[in-house]
């Protein structure tokens, strides 16, 4: 079996930076005289192995549905906003209640943070195309509560629903969807409101890891995508190569989650990882699978 190793994969440059943030930050307050908490307001990045390495630091998790509620668990020291980012709201709540508080929100959702304020500003309606409960789009939601709804990916029926002045309407998104889903939904939009202001926010990162995969997988007979389930680019490389290109797709944390029998038959196996996945991970994963390759009597990649 032969191990195809697709390019670009694994960390953007909001998950380098945000966790370059944490660990320093962590490092700080570990030499002072008298150790000082730190803690991630939820998941810094979707993925549990940076999770068990920032702990090392010295960086606590404390992880809820709500970030209100995860800052009621915060009593002191210095509480860190993750690179999904947060609202106006519980940034607020965080200096009233003392805590010192660094932000690691990735640049490329700050701009999408700064483009729905001015939108806002300036009497728009602005329809947010994210997931429901997941942490980016609570963020955003956040900076313009009542002007900015949110509607789900190839939410059609959704949009029959929508009950404001439309006169003035945009369209923005999550960074991190299926750049062809969210096309498909502005695309809808268009045909409803054709006045509508278009900020297509995908970032460039996700857009290059998807079509990647998608241009890979007409190569190879199946991708391995190496990341974590509550990541939602990793969760989308796994969906785009599915459905546009037509192939198998399996979505790993480690080695320990290949199943051998998914190989029999298969000649070629691509391999990419998600935006928040650590490279030595990665790694891990495609040795095991030329470690089955060679035992399956055909040379490795």
């Amino acid at each position: 079996m032969e191990v195809i190793k697709i390019t670009p994969r694994g960390y953007c440059h909001g998950v380098v930076d945000a966790i370059k943030i944490a660990r320093q930050v962590g490092a700080e307050a570990g030499a002072e005289p008298v150790p000082q908490p730190v803690n991630m307001l939820g998941y810094l990045v979707h993925n549990e192995h940076v999770t068990d390495e920032l702990k090392e630091h010295g960086v606590g998790l404390v992880d809820a549905d709500d970030r209100f509620e995860g800052l009621q668990r915060i009593d002191d020291g210095t509480v860190i906003f993750t690179a999904h980012g947060v609202s106006p709201q519980v940034k607020e709540r965080a200096a009233a209640m003392g805590l010192r508080a660094v932000d690691a929100t990735c640049s490329d959702v700050v701009r999408t943070h700064d483009l729905v304020r001015d939108l806002a500003a300036r009497g728009f309606h602005v329809i947010y195309i994210g997931q429901r409960l997941h942490p980016e789009p609570e963020g955003v939601l956040g900076e313009a509560p009542g002007q900015v709804h949110l509607v789900e990916p190839l939410d059609f029926d959704a949009l029959d629903h929508l009950d404001f002045d439309t006169s003035r309407l945009a369209v923005t998104c999550q960074t991190t969807l299926s750049q062809w889903d969210t096309l498909s939904t502005i695309a809808e939009i268009q045909r409803r409101w054709p006045h509508v202001e278009v900020y297509n926010e995908i970032c460039k990162a996700t857009q290059e890891r998807q079509e990647a995969a998608v241009a890979a997988a007409a190569e190879v007979d199946m991708v391995i995508v190496v990341g974590s389930s509550r990541s939602s680019n990793s969760k989308r490389l796994v969906q785009v190569v599915e459905e546009l290109g037509h192939k198998p797709a399996h979505l790993v944390d480690s080695p320990a989650d290949l199943d051998p029998a998914w190989f029999e038959g298969i000649d070629r196996v691509g391999v990419t990882s998600g935006a928040s996945t650590p490279t030595w991970m990665t790694r891990k994963v495609i040795e095991e699978l030329e470690r089955l390759g060679s035992a399956a009597g055909t040379p490795a990649a």
